[in-house]
């Protein structure tokens, strides 16, 4: 390999690099649903940017322009200018739906034994809520735009408590309830203690 071809390639790897790095990093920014609140009737939505197209024109051109690719909202709302993106370049990671649950869950205990929710581990050990009629159910099954109202009236739930739960719920006939155990302590005689 020449000197000539080896500047050349060492070149070309740096403005791949450059642009791909940019691609990545816009990419990964805007990826996800997020939770904003729509501008025209000041309620709760759910909202997806196209995060490849603003990261190909990041990497192209240098600007990020937004554009949703879905929205709650939608159809109905299809025609909308999109104000509410204005919410999402602020702040992505704020309103982003991850963050959100997050944040709700941090501090917490669970409703049902009582241990602190530990750090949550998305894709193993979702979190998981207490439904006022006592059912639970995993965050990802309740509609993005219903989180602020269901936060205000469910509770948080581990994962072990959740899967115990909603087996109870769904086969109450296998189960089969014991008593709670008392812990006995041995009597020991006084002739035996030790002082």
């Amino acid at each position: 390999m020449t000197a000539f071809t080896f500047l050349v390639a060492a070149i070309l790897l740096t403005i791949a690099y450059f642009f791909l790095s940019g691609y990545f990093r816009v990419w990964r920014t805007f990826r996800g649903q997020r939770l904003i609140i729509c501008p025209e009737n000041h309620k709760p939505a759910a909202v997806r940017v196209d995060a490849s197209r603003a990261a190909k024109w990041t990497a192209i051109a240098g600007e990020t322009p937004l554009s949703l690719s879905t929205c709650s909202r939608w159809p109905e709302m299809a025609g909308c200018g999109q104000e509410c993106l204005a919410q999402v370049e602020s702040s992505p990671g704020s309103c982003a739906v991850k963050t959100i649950v997050t944040r709700w869950y941090e501090g917490k205990s669970c409703a049902f034994c009582g241990h602190a929710i530990e750090e949550i581990v998305w894709h193993e050990r979702p979190p998981a809520l207490r439904a006022p009629d006592g059912s639970t159910h995993e965050w990802k099954e309740i509609q993005t735009e219903l989180l602020p109202s269901v936060f205000a009236t469910h509770e948080a739930v581990c994962w072990p408590c959740h899967i115990r739960e909603s087996f109870r719920h769904n086969h109450p006939e296998l189960m089969l309830e014991r008593p709670p155990h008392i812990e006995r302590h041995p009597v020991i005689p006084p002739s035996l203690s030790v002082y």
